[in-house]
């Protein structure tokens, strides 16, 4: 295996968790947004994934991008508010279809996914180290 393919393949999911945690932040920035320009709520926003193949050389390795965004299509919630300048003629509100609860689960699993691949950037990279020192004996 070349030397940096294995770091180009770390970059890749560090890329991809960095692109989730946006959508995620999105998500949860838009919690009570009633009305996009589209005049419907905010809709939750995923994205989809898939394999990027990385040249490494005489090799093929196999990293992760971000194949598209996708919209959460699951029923928005109903409130009952009839003083909110969105309630329909019944006093009723659709809002977001964002759960925080679930969006706070997400960014814990992103986060972990992104400390997992510095991880193996750092050993990755000491295992570099350490052998250009034996290169030196």
């Amino acid at each position: 295996m070349k030397t940096f393919g294995v770091l180009q393949v770390v970059a890749s999911s560090l890329e991809a968790q960095r692109q989730r945690m946006n959508t995620i932040v999105s998500n949860m920035a838009n919690v009570h947004t009633t009305r996009t320009e589209n005049g419907e709520p905010y809709r939750r926003k995923d994205l989809l994934f898939e394999v990027q193949e990385i040249e490494a050389g005489n090799e093929l390795l196999e990293g992760v991008k971000v194949a598209g965004v996708i919209n959460d299509n699951s029923p928005f919630k109903v409130v009952y508010d009839p003083g909110h300048p969105d309630a329909d003629q019944n006093g009723f509100v659709r809002l977001p279809n964002v759960e925080v609860l679930e969006e706070m689960v997400n960014m814990l699993m992103t986060f972990r996914a992104y400390e997992a691949s510095i991880t193996a950037f750092n050993t990755t990279k000491g295992m570099f180290i350490k052998l250009l020192e034996l290169g030196r004996v």
